[in-house]
């Protein structure tokens, strides 16, 4: 096993490049990062404008995070199955699947937070 090579600063900031540049790859090829940002941009504002309290933020920002997490690497598996198996298989199917489904657990999960914080305040909005 080789050694580890050094820190070095400038590597460590072409790491970051490269991180930005694959969050443009996502949203520039996944239509669901788009309803993600959209979602985002709305929680966001929505929390902004109701002023919920900082336990509520914490949620939300987490919330935001798993969903955008869980979108990234269900879309580093569907090109790295693409590359892998360009023609279809049943398994590539599957893993694809399970994936996609990773992201839909965590959008729903992300969801029931959004009730729990904003449904109290839209409760005393309506009442």
């Amino acid at each position: 096993m080789a050694a580890p090579r050094p820190l070095s600063l400038a590597a460590r900031l072409r790491s970051f490049v490269y991180a930005g540049r694959g969050v443009l790859i996502l949203l520039r090829s996944q239509h669901n990062a788009w309803i993600h940002a959209l979602a985002t941009v709305l929680t966001v504002a929505a929390a902004a404008w109701l002023g919920v309290s900082r336990a509520d933020w914490i949620a939300l920002i987490l919330a935001i995070l798993v969903v955008w997490a869980a979108e990234a690497l269900n879309t580093a598996l569907e090109f790295l199955a693409d590359m892998a198996s360009p023609e279809f298989h049943p398994l590539v199917e599957k893993a694809k699947d399970v994936a996609a489904g990773g992201v839909l657990i965590c959008a729903v999960g992300a969801a029931l937070i959004g009730l729990l914080v904003f449904g109290p305040h839209l409760l005393a909005a309506l009442g």
